[in-house]
């Protein structure tokens, strides 16, 4: 017999966990070897000289340093020129 069950229940009241991505270190903040500095999915952000990317695409700090983002422009495989943002960790 289909109808409604209950009162009590609600066909709301499914959402995720949130995932805290985004920037954890700033720029000329102090890292230490194995500080994440961002949770990210994909490589919004590449990796640069004193960082590695997880299996997760987060960066995080392979030397202690200051913080340091760039741009450059990276050639694709097809190509096609774009500016990707870079983050590294630069010794004092």
């Amino acid at each position: 017999m289909a109808h409604t069950k209950a009162i009590g229940t609600t066909s709301n009241g499914r959402d995720s966990q949130p995932k805290y991505l985004g920037v954890k270190l700033s720029q000329g903040q102090a890292a230490k070897i194995g500080n994440i500095i961002i949770r990210q999915h994909g490589t919004k952000f590449l990796p640069g000289l004193g960082v590695r990317l997880g299996k997760d695409y987060t960066i995080y700090a392979m030397t202690a340093g200051q913080v340091k983002f760039t741009t450059k422009r990276k050639t694709g495989f097809n190509g096609d020129r774009r500016i990707v943002k870079v983050v590294s960790v630069v010794p004092n």
